[in-house]
């Protein structure tokens, strides 16, 4: 089972060591050649997979220190899409993101993504006790980011027929899955901010449409992310992150998974789910009903936006609750989110989270013996 969601598990994202921030700032100015930051790129990921093993986990990532957001870079790997720096950014509870617009710019298609070769580095780290992942952002994800309103009169212009468009996405990201696959892969994780939109009080506002265009809109969007999945390798496990937002320790999105539930759980062809459950924003667990037999859930009990550490007693008693709805045996834990969905990161430092992921480990540990 080394490619199954693990009892002590991660997201996948880590705080930027500052080595890191200044070689992307010197990048950015010039100063630096594109190989001279790969160097400091790769000597900080090899630094950070040494600390993941030292923890413990089962499970290795490269942090996503290649990247200055967890879905943006991804998508401007793809041909038709274009980005240029934002004048408002997304906003957010308290302060605005300010991270590129992202657009159509033609057709869109991939060639070799970057992101194979990134995971390559990380292959070869993998030992008898670790298995090295992939993080990306969801067909679903890439699909929302072409349709919100301010981006979708230029997205109809090259795509009048937006079933061409969700065909071209899933063609995409099949060919990008068996890349990935063919380098080793054989974990990859999709990291899905919809499904917080969608349950959000101001779903139907983001979306521009009413209620009955937003069960369109979610029906579209688990079918999108199935397409892609659609005929991969057996042995190849895809699960799905769900977030409501996560830049610099605030939030976008609130509300409870209940709306979605049902068509999600049972329908999104994933192995597993990970799930927010860090606050009252998320609600409570009862949604975890409509988990179809087959699949696991990773539950995020602890916050990566905030350094304070939780109490181990009181993660037991809320994994209890969640026994109501699934059975301890397909259930896991990890924080509820990364650490640093963009590379600003939230407001802890490098120890407490450390300290976050050793108390999931202890958990984990007491938990399932």
């Amino acid at each position: 089972m080394k490619n199954a969601p693990f009892r002590c598990d991660i997201v996948g994202s880590f705080l930027r060591p500052q080595a890191l921030k200044e070689a992307r700032s010197r990048f950015a100015k010039g100063e630096i050649s594109k190989e001279e930051l790969t160097l400091v790129e790769d000597e900080e990921i090899t630094k950070l997979i040494k600390k993941q093993k030292e923890a413990g986990l089962q499970v290795i990532t490269d942090g996503e220190f290649r990247r200055s957001s967890w879905h943006l870079d991804f998508m401007w790997a793809f041909e038709g899409v274009g980005h240029e720096q934002t004048k408002n950014g997304i906003p957010f509870h308290d302060e605005a993101a300010l991270i590129d617009d992202t657009f159509l710019t033609g057709k869109v298609s991939v060639g070799l993504h970057p992101f194979v070769e990134h995971f390559t580095f990380v292959k070869q780290f993998e030992d008898e006790n670790t298995t090295a992942r992939q993080t990306i952002p969801s067909p679903a994800q890439f699909l929302f980011q072409m349709i919100i309103p301010q981006n979708l009169e230029s997205t109809e212009r090259i795509y009048p027929v937006k079933e061409e468009l969700i065909t071209d996405i899933a063609r995409a990201y099949k060919k990008v899955i068996q890349d990935l696959y063919a380098a080793g892969c054989r974990n990859i994780q999709f990291d899905d901010c919809t499904w917080g939109v969608c349950v959000d009080p101001s779903a139907c506002f983001i979306f521009g449409t009413d209620e009955a265009g937003l069960q369109q809109h979610i029906d579209t969007l688990i079918r999108v992310n199935n397409l892609a999945i659609e005929g991969k390798p057996e042995d190849l496990v895809i699960n799905t992150h769900i977030c409501r937002g996560n830049f610099h320790s605030t939030w976008a999105c609130q509300g409870g998974y209940e709306p979605v539930a049902e068509k999600l759980f049972s329908g999104e062809n994933v192995d597993a789910f990970y799930l927010e459950f860090d606050d009252d924003r998320s609600g409570g667990f009862e949604p975890l009903r409509f988990v179809s037999k087959e699949k696991k859930v990773v539950l995020g009990l602890l916050t990566t936006k905030s350094p304070v550490l939780e109490r181990k007693e009181d993660i037991i008693r809320r994994i209890k609750e969640a026994e109501q709805y699934v059975l301890l045996d397909r259930l896991y834990l990890s924080p509820q989110c990364g650490f640093a969905s963009t590379e600003e990161g939230n407001q802890l430092t490098e120890e407490e989270q450390w300290a976050k992921i050793r108390l999931v480990k202890e958990i984990a540990e007491e938990v399932w013996k």
